[in-house]
């Protein structure tokens, strides 16, 4: 089935695409080529956090941008990592005395752009720390964090960082809270129908009609979990169960559960996922105190969601309610 999407010329998309979100948000973000920034730059006595990755992911990861998250998000070519000299200009344009905190999803492009750019800053002399999420488990409990990749889960990092960081948190401290909460994430992912590439039409992978893909990666990479379709109980139970394996968990423990559609699924399915998560964690003595549900980061109409579970604390909690104002994302 040929791919049916109101574009104009691929080659133009990514432009295009950061053209008409700065132009629906233009209150809240500027455009610098393929880097958006907040429209009111956070002030210089404030931590700033950069983040990059490929567009076509909508709204993540620039949907993310303004006070209580991210300061700038440096924008590649759909699926694609933006180049380390675009990474290293975001870093230069954020400089200040508090220090940038530079969050990389670990996926090969994204690494290689963002530990180039944080080593040519370093040697420029801008105060910068980095942090790789890696929360994603389909490589099993015992993969070295190399081959665990970034998905879903920087979202709620940006949010509790930023708020860290808004407050007026040290750079050691928002790195600190940072590392804490990516050591107590972790997300899976499924599929039940694959994504077109927007550029090249081409299919990314192949589900039959009666299968899913538990383990899919950000870009339609195959996971290795193909299984019969289940049920919305079901399939939450499968996904939950890998999901806290991986965890050390206890009764009264406070978590964070987030659903995050992939593009085609609806909210109707995604509430109806909480629900039964909810459930589970209630048998298990365990208390969903935060949840998500929503297309936050997305590949396309990819049928399918991640599951995100973190371990909250207090404190995380409290950053987590903190306030934030971004076109993806406000709490007041």
């Amino acid at each position: 089935m040929p791919m049916k999407k109101f574009i104009n010329a691929p080659e133009n998309l990514t432009a295009e695409l950061l053209e008409g979100f700065a132009l629906a948000h233009r209150q809240k973000i500027t455009l610098q080529g393929k880097t958006v920034l907040r429209a009111v730059p956070k002030s210089a006595d404030k931590v700033a956090l950069v983040t990059l990755g490929g567009a076509g992911h909508e709204p993540a990861l620039s949907g993310f941008v303004g006070p209580g998250m991210l300061d700038a998000s440096v924008v590649g070519d759909i699926f694609a990592a933006p180049g380390a000299p675009a990474v290293l200009a975001a870093l230069q344009a954020t400089a200040r005395q508090a220090g940038t905190l530079l969050v990389i999803l670990n996926h090969a492009g994204d690494v290689m752009a963002g530990d180039m750019a944080f080593d040519m800053a370093t040697q420029q002399g801008v105060n910068v720390q980095k942090i790789l999420t890696h929360e994603d488990i389909s490589a099993g409990r015992d993969a070295p964090l190399e081959h665990r990749r970034g998905l879903v889960g920087c979202i709620p990092l940006y949010k509790i960082a930023g708020a860290a960081a808004e407050a007026g948190r040290s750079l050691d401290e928002v790195a600190a809270i940072a590392a804490r909460f990516n050591e107590n994430l972790r997300t899976l992912a499924v599929a039940v129908t694959a994504a077109t590439h927007p550029a090249s039409g081409g299919a990314i992978g192949e589900i039959a009609d009666d299968e899913m893909e538990v383990g899919m990666g950000q870009h339609g990479e195959g996971g290795g979990g193909v299984m019969k379709l289940a049920s919305a109980d079901q399939t939450a139970q499968i996904m939950l169960d890998k999901i806290l394996d991986t965890m050390s968990v206890q009764p009264g423990d406070k978590l964070l559960v987030m659903i995050n559609g992939s593009g085609a699924t609806t909210l109707m399915e995604q509430y109806i996922l909480l629900r039964a998560v909810s459930q589970l964690l209630d048998a298990k003595g365990l208390v969903m105190a935060r949840s998500l549900v929503g297309e936050f980061l997305t590949v396309q109409e990819m049928g399918g969601f991640q599951m995100c579970i973190a371990k909250l604390d207090d404190e995380l909690i409290e950053l987590f309610d903190a306030s934030c104002d971004t076109p993806a994302w406000t709490v007041k």
